[in-house]
């Protein structure tokens, strides 16, 4: 398959695996990944030549100088000598002890094959090592080790694997040689990182002080940064790339740029753009992991020596050592810190094994085995290539799946399981609050909300502002922005509750629509009666509120994807669009019917709604006061769109949307700030949404400069 035919594919095959995430929830994306990458290797033949060179320089380096950029310094400071151990000695541990046991265990394999393969086993993935972590509840000096320590270790790992793959193509392996080629390669690639790092940087404050501050020459510079950094380290000096590139992205971390005062925008792009290509860049590395398995598998299964059912044992026993090894280490660490400090809590074998669960194996592992060559020094094959790939790709899998089973049953409480190609949502965080009040009282005792609880809250000051300026002229207005905030509101407060507390919610949306839905077929059917409008539209109408009904009877008895039901929905609507375009006779008037008979409807539901909640054996306060105005703001939108003879023109219409949503972008302000003062959200909450605001903001700005520009 061509590049750029290629390229595409895995981008869109990426989007396809956290589309699916959504709904399968229980599987990682990154298995889901793999699982795709299989199929097209499967389904249509797909094949990634891979070189070592280009592979690491695309992937490699600028993953891990993000790594870097995101390391959280204040917190990990006071850990730095056991983080560098856990990233240093454990993997050291990892390489020598894992490599010799596997070789044991696994005779097939060499020793100093084996020891590449521990090697690279031994990097874990941050993202999905603290995502992990945080969920289950370690204690909070584990939680910052294994966290500080598997943004570290891929160096090491890499380093490791590097000198124990060279031993096993050339065949030769002088310790003294080794450890000062190792001192070399690391100390030169640590100054050359920071070395780089630092003229850049001072590159950029020249360029800054010279006028030249355009944001997207600044952030393209960002991005080249890492290609450029490990190219020369790795061709210039020899070094290592990896140490070099971790190097700088822990200094330009660690510096006090002045891009935060003179361009705060340019900070907040350069992050969206990392995280745009961390998450295509890690997902594409599982899907090639999914379309290499069959390449791995077909060698091992049609292989003579090695029995199919023998591997994945293989692959069982490798991963075990692995785990047992990391337990190990979380266990003595635990002990020793306890010895150190009486106060600690006594080491527990339950968080050693959580923690050891925790070291998931993920891209570093994979980019760095597919690097493995074909042949050794000598011409002949490498040793058991095939069960070496076989293996790797079968830990990582295993510990996805090992990390998303049992951690969930063995954690008290446990957080969605992200890796670093997942699509990260800051939106799902753990509950610490009760459901937010409609009015949140001063008078109360002030509690901890989340951020979408918040969101909820400045949104109904916003609908509420919105209410308030509401008049004759800008009706239409006024119901299309309420209706927008009603369906955010409707949104978060699905996503923010349990199932327990969502269900009764639910049940109250669907006995208020049916009441209305029945209300409308009533006047519908009056108006048939009175002969004031065509039958046809009258037919046309009544399909709607059957179709309408029996979506709200599929999603309470067979709930199905929604994307479905939406195309559903638009191929009827579709349909029904060409029925009354073919239909004999003024396809205007039958048009104007329609609205008039929406019209008509929509009162008579509002109507429907109001004589159901007086009846004496119906209790108002039962139903959810948000799900009756979110109806009702249903319908009156409905009426003022089908209004005949809308006078108003588009740019007028445009200007009172503008107009009210900056009046109730200040009213959203105002809720933030008395969040903040009464202590109900954090500051960092409070920098999110406002945030937000000011991308609404922004967004109402443009939109006016473009509209000015024509």
């Amino acid at each position: 398959m061509p590049l750029i035919e290629l390229v595409i594919l895995l981008a869109c095959l990426v989007l396809l695996s956290n589309v699916l995430s959504h709904y399968l929830v229980a599987i990682p994306v990154s298995l889901i990944q793999v699982g795709l990458g299989l199929g097209v290797a499967l389904l249509l033949n797909v094949r990634v030549e891979l070189q070592t060179d280009w592979f690491m320089l695309a992937f490699i380096a600028p993953m891990l100088y993000n790594d870097g950029r995101q390391f959280p310094k204040q917190e990990l400071w006071e850990l730095r000598g056991a983080i560098f151990a856990n990233a240093i000695v454990l993997v050291f541990i990892t390489t020598i002890l894992g490599g010799f046991l596997i070789h044991v265990l696994i005779p097939t394999i060499p020793l100093a094959v084996s020891i590449a393969l521990a090697a690279i086993l031994s990097p874990t993935d941050p993202v999905a090592v603290q995502s992990i972590s945080e969920g289950v509840k370690l204690p909070k000096e584990i939680l910052h080790l294994v966290s500080g320590e598997s943004l570290i270790n891929d160096a090491s790992g890499l380093i490791g694997f590097k000198y124990a793959l060279a031993a096993a193509v050339t065949g030769t392996f002088v310790l003294g040689r080794a450890v000062g080629d190792f001192f070399y390669i690391s100390l030169v690639g640590l100054a050359v990182g920071l070395a780089l790092m630092t003229i850049i940087q001072l590159i950029r404050d020249v360029l800054r002080r010279e006028g030249i501050n355009d944001m997207v020459f600044n952030v393209v510079l960002q991005i080249m940064t890492p290609f450029a950094i490990y190219f020369i380290a790795e061709e210039w000096f020899h070094a290592s790339g990896v140490v070099a590139v971790v190097a700088a992205g822990v200094l330009g971390h660690i510096q006090n740029s002045h891009e935060i005062e003179d361009a705060p925008e340019l900070r907040l792009v350069t992050e969206k753009v990392w995280n745009i290509i961390v998450y295509l860049l890690n997902g594409i590395i599982f899907l090639i992991l999914g379309i290499e398995l069959p390449l791995a598998t077909k060698a091992t299964i049609e292989g003579s020596h090695t029995n199919t059912l023998h591997a994945l044992f293989d692959v069982l026993i490798v991963w075990g050592i692995l785990l047992l090894i990391r337990v190990a280490w979380t266990y003595g660490y635990m002990l020793m810190m306890r010895l150190r400090d009486r106060t600690k809590s006594k080491p527990s074998l339950r968080t050693a094994t959580l923690s050891g669960l925790s070291g998931v194996r993920g891209a570093i592992t994979m980019a760095g085995v597919f690097t493995i060559p074909t042949v050794i020094a000598t011409g002949d094959a490498f040793p058991e290539r095939a069960l070496v790939l076989f293996i790797a790709a079968g830990v990582i899998v295993v510990s996805l799946i090992a990390a998303a089973g049992i951690l969930p049953f063995m954690a008290a409480k446990s957080l969605p399981f992200v890796t670093r190609g997942s699509s990260l949502d800051e939106d799902d965080a753990v509950i610490v609050g009760d459901s937010i009040d409609d009015e949140l009282a001063d008078d109360e005792t002030p509690q901890k909300i989340t951020y979408k609880q918040a969101r909820i809250y400045v949104l109904r000051l916003a609908v509420q502002n919105i209410e308030e300026h509401r008049r004759p002229a800008n009706q239409r207005a006024a119901y299309d922005l309420i209706l927008d905030q009603q369906f955010q509101i409707r949104r978060l407060e699905v996503a923010s509750q349990t199932e327990d507390e969502l269900q009764p919610m639910l049940t109250d949306e669907m006995q208020l629509r049916l009441v209305a839905l029945a209300g409308e077929r009533q006047a519908v059917k009056a108006m048939l009666a009175d002969h004031d409008v065509s039958k046809l539209s009258i037919q046309a109408y009544l399909r709607r509120i059957d179709r309408r009904e029996q979506r709200l009877s599929q999603a309470a008895h067979k709930p199905g994807l929604p994307t479905l039901r939406s195309l559903r929905l638009m191929f009827s609507r579709g349909m029904q669009g060409l029925r009354m375009w073919l239909a004999p006779g003024d396809s205007d008037r039958l048009r104007a019917e329609q609205l008039t008979i929406q019209r008509v409807a929509s009162k008579a539901a509002i109507k429907a709604l109001s004589q159901y909640l007086k009846q004496a054996n119906v209790n108002e306060q039962q139903f959810d006061r948000q799900a009756l105005y979110h109806l009702i703001v249903h319908y009156r939108n409905r009426i003022e769109s089908a209004k005949p003879g809308h006078s108003l023109s588009r740019d007028d219409y445009e200007r009172q949307v503008q107009a009210l949503r900056i009046k109730s972008l200040g009213a959203e302000r105002a809720g933030v700030q008395h969040l903040v003062e009464s202590g109900q959200i954090s500051l960092r909450t409070a920098a999110r949404l406002r945030q937000f605001i000011n991308y609404s903001e922004n967004l109402i700005m443009i939109n006016d400069g473009e509209s000015d520009e024509e």
